[in-house]
């Protein structure tokens, strides 16, 4: 960490010591485009030393220049054509880009529907670096808009290249899914945060971290909801430091095969097998006495750094409990870039935190809250089978990435069945395990929450026969093909077969659907369960060849496939769909997940202008 508050201010004092340039654009149709084929020429000067990352360089160096059109539904979709950019290393990020320097152009040709707007309006964004400091900037644009001729098509000067033509509707949509994406994983982790606060673990220590709040010498109760403040704050940047190690031990590189990865998945399935277990009783995880002593001793001296040492001493010994939340939020962020992990331990940690810092400003709430009982040890006992049964979603990755073929969609739905039963049943006292005894009486709460889980147990049975789950479908093994509930389209898709593919598109004169996906991609499962055996989409890709390449396996194939998609559409997102004809000309792409059928309907009708 501090490396990084290093890497902060001598990365300030360098923004402030260099003469940071504002690039000015030109955006016309020149000289070279007065026959009428709408192309438009970006073009700029960068001072030296100064360089610019282009369209296509790779995921982690750098910005790369991105254009749109915003607020212009006339644009249905554009295309921009780049020179050759320079490969090189590159300090700041310790890997190969591709940039460009001094005298840079860019060609954007513009799909524009009737009637043509008067002018367009052209958002850009990018980066400028030398070898101390990176610079992001921003652009908008406007030109007069002079409809193309019919007919007319432009033709890239000599070197330049395709960047992929970008459906715009498909790069809005993209954006907008990401954010909801984030927006349900965050609302995940609060809730998870909350939750965590019934355990076992933490739930007695809340009486006990209040009364060293609210019961001090010295302090008034200004000071008491200070140090509560302190102590929440404490537990967000402890949880937030072990985001940050996640996101740079995992890097910008090779994230979709590491979420992949057999062992990375086995270690979190063996992760939440010991949890689980040992929620159930069969053994106790207890943290070195040394550290924890220490770390207890030293919250007892009082002030600011006690109070910092009992949010250590709180997290240290919470851990048992809370590790399965953390694990879980941790393994679902490895399949995304960024500060995902980060935002997630924040927001955690602000869920278990936050109902200490509102106890410490309503403290006469603390006589009304539960006291600690059996009913703890009884969330212990459930916890343990959901952990196992999160276990589950990462032994299947393994089987389905290694292609076992062990694990199908009856044998994990069936150990889930039993699981979730089997909670049901020892809430409402049909299994004899810790925490009810045999007289005791059984509340409403734990009547209704018995049969919820054999409700949910109940459910889960005609997935076995290939029938669909709705949101589950995301986590579990798809089904068979031809099994009930599955897309029965009369074209069968084909797997792994890009150039034949490709051959049979050219002879019959028709589209490519290409469905880059993933054996653990849980946004693959789902739109494949749930999206294309809607009717709407069976019709827009009858007459098309369908065609899954995997990404994410162990072999050369995949690997092939990874690098096909990264060189041609300069991503590797998954799930990620694209139409090419028969001569490996795009149409149309798609990435994400969308739950709007009439939107991905819409791409799937694209057509080749």
């Amino acid at each position: 960490m501090y490396r990084l508050a290093l890497a902060f201010a001598f990365g300030a004092f360098a923004i402030a010591q260099e003469n940071v340039p504002q690039l000015t654009w030109t955006l016309d149709q020149g000289e070279s485009l007065k026959a009428g084929n709408g192309a438009l020429k970006l073009s700029t000067t960068l001072p030296e030393p100064w360089h610019l990352y282009s369209a296509t360089t790779p995921k982690g160096t750098g910005i790369p220049f991105q254009i749109t059109f915003p607020d212009q539904p006339a644009v249905t979709s554009f295309e921009v054509f780049q020179a050759k950019p320079i490969r090189k290393f590159d300090a700041n990020f310790q890997a190969d880009s591709e940039t460009f320097e001094k005298d840079i152009v860019f060609y954007i040709v513009p799909k524009v529907a009737t009637p043509a707007p008067a002018e367009l309006t052209v958002k850009l964004r990018y980066q400028i670096c030398t070898d101390k400091v990176c610079v992001p900037q921003r652009k908008t644009l406007t030109i007069p808009y002079v409809a193309a001729a019919a007919g007319a098509t432009f033709t890239p000067p000599q070197g330049f290249v395709s960047t992929i033509p970008v459906a715009a509707k498909a790069v809005e949509k993209s954006g907008t899914g990401d954010s909801q994406s984030l927006g349900a994983y965050l609302l995940t982790a609060f809730g998870l945060g909350l939750a965590a606060l019934f355990t076992p673990c933490v739930f007695p220590m809340i009486p006990f971290v209040m009364s060293g709040f609210l019961n001090r010498d010295t302090g008034s109760k200004k000071e008491g909801v200070l140090q509560a403040g302190l102590f929440c704050l404490g537990i967000i940047v402890l949880f937030c430091l072990l985001g940050f190690v996640i996101t740079a031990a995992l890097g910008p590189f090779g994230v979709v095969q590491l979420s992949a990865s057999p062992w990375v998945n086995g270690f979190i399935a063996i992760l939440f097998g010991v949890f689980g277990l040992s929620l159930l009783g069969a053994f106790e995880i207890v943290l070195p006495s040394a550290l924890t002593n220490a770390v207890d001793e030293k919250s007892r001296q009082g002030g600011s750094l006690g109070t910092l040492l009992m949010s250590l001493s709180f997290a240290l010994t919470s851990f048992a409990c809370v590790g399965p939340f953390v694990g879980t939020l941790l393994a679902g962020s490895i399949q995304d870039k960024g500060l995902k992990p980060v935002l997630g331990m924040a927001t955690f940690a602000t869920g278990l935190a936050a109902p200490f810092f509102l106890l410490a400003l309503f403290p006469q709430y603390l006589k009304r809250m539960p006291k600690s009982g059996g009913w703890l040890v009884r969330v212990k006992m459930v916890m343990g089978f959901l952990v196992l049964a999160g276990m589950l979603k990462y032994v299947s990755n393994i089987d389905s990435v290694l292609q076992w073929g062990f694990l199908t969609r009856d044998r994990f739905l069936a150990t889930w069945i039993v699981l979730f039963a089997l909670a049901g049943l020892y809430l409402l006292g049909f299994l004899r395990l810790e925490g009810i005894a045999a007289n005791e009486n059984m509340g409403v709460g734990r009547l209704l929450t018995g049969a919820f889980f054999l409700i949910f147990a109940i459910h889960l049975i005609p997935g076995m026969s290939g029938g669909r789950l709705g949101e589950l479908d995301a986590y579990i093994p798809p089904a068979a093909e031809g099994s009930i509930g599955t897309a029965t389209t009369s074209n069968k898709w084909m797997k792994d077969q890009y150039k034949e593919a490709i051959a049979k598109a050219k002879a019959e004169n028709k589209l490519v659907l290409i469905n880059f996906t993933g054996y653990a991609c849980t946004n693959c499962h789902w739109m494949r369960q749930n999206m294309f055996p809607k009717p709407e989409v069976q019709a827009a890709i009858e007459n098309m060849v369908l065609l899954e390449l995997f990404t994410d396996g162990t072999d050369k194939t995949n690997e092939d496939n990874q690098k096909l998609q990264e060189s041609k559409f300069k991503t590797v997102a998954l799930p990620f769909y694209a139409l090419v004809d028969g001569d490996e000309r795009v149409v149309a792409t798609f990435a994400g997940l969308t739950k709007n059928t009439s939107e991905f309907v819409t791409f799937l009708q694209s057509k080749l202008s």
